[in-house]
């Protein structure tokens, strides 16, 4: 698989004192793994968001601390700002390259489905990511969905239908819908939506249904 080179350098600074780090471009993060100790580091935040847009989340990273021996990681947890998306902090799990590791892995969809272009079906996406286990060296940045194989609405995408190597075992069960087409909602069917929404917002404790024109409100209905 893929693996690529991310610089780094030793952090001393902690809590808030790592704010004025992150107004200078870098983003704390930790490395820990099996029998080592954790270490807090920077790392360029331009670095990361381009290592990130090139290859994904799921890569082995060969994270070099100040010019020296580099580290075989993955990124095990990424924080970042609700509103802007700047990272936060950033976790990397150092791997033994001869041992399984179990990893998230994106689902990217590809193709065009007939049911969608031909019939106005909706795409209906049920996961964007299965977990898999798998050596290291094996760990696909992606998986891809052919949703063209979406030929009418009877037809649906499992996870046993995904294209792996035999060389990764997907965790997810196999019976389990990743991606269907249904049929476009009908006006009759929009229609008795929209009567049925109506219906219950009238029900809500606190909302009275306003009064069509030359109608009186039944709290106000005159006393006979």
């Amino acid at each position: 698989m893929e693996k690529i080179t991310l610089e780094s350098k030793p952090r001393e600074e902690r809590g808030r004192k790592t704010n004025k780090g992150r107004r200078e471009g870098l983003v704390p993060a930790v490395i820990y793994g099996q029998g080592m100790e954790p270490e807090s580091l920077w790392i360029d935040a331009l670095a990361l968001k381009r290592l990130l847009k090139k290859s994904g989340e799921s890569v082995i990273i060969n994270l070099v601390t100040d010019g020296g021996k580099g580290r075989n990681v993955i990124i095990h947890e990424m924080q970042k700002k609700a509103v802007d998306e700047k990272f936060l902090h950033v976790d990397f799990y150092q791997v033994n390259m001869s041992e399984k590791i179990d990893s998230e892995i994106k689902l990217e969809f590809i193709g065009e489905s007939e049911a969608v272009k031909a019939f106005g079906g909706i795409l209906v996406k049920s996961l964007d990511k299965v977990e898999v286990t798998c050596l290291p060296a094996d760990l696909p940045s992606r998986i891809d969905v052919d949703i063209s194989a979406i030929k009418t609405f009877d037809d649906h995408i499992l996870v046993k239908d995904l294209k792996v190597s035999g060389k990764v075992e997907i965790k997810d069960d196999p019976e389990t819908v990743v991606a269907l087409v249904t049929p476009p909602r009908s006006e009759e069917e929009l229609e008795q939506l929209s009567e049925k929404v109506e219906e219950d917002v009238t029900k809500v404790e606190g909302v009275v249904k306003p009064a069509r024109a030359g109608e009186v409100p039944a709290e106000e209905e005159p006393k006979k």
